[in-house]
């Protein structure tokens, strides 16, 4: 599982760390995968549960020996399609 693009919000809060995550997805195409590095409860609770509010898939969330998170998510194909 190969992250397509890495984005670092540790020194972000939120709703920032949120939107920056937002704002990452939609640059990304269908079925790419984003690899989101956290700190922080309130970010570790919320950008996982955002992204899954705006149909996107969670694929791992887990804590790294330096304390941050990292989040893998796959961009939902559905918001690329044509309406």
């Amino acid at each position: 599982m190969q992250p397509k693009k890495k984005l670092d919000v540790t020194a972000d809060f939120c709703p920032i760390t949120f939107v920056k995550t937002k704002l990452a997805l939609e640059e990304m195409a269908a079925g790419e995968i984003l690899e989101v590095i956290l700190a922080g409860k309130v970010a570790v609770q919320n950008v996982p549960r955002s992204v899954e509010h705006d149909g996107h898939k969670v694929l791992a969330l887990s804590e790294q020996p330096d304390g941050t998170f990292r989040l893998l998510v796959e961009k939902d194909g559905a918001r690329n399609r044509p309406d």
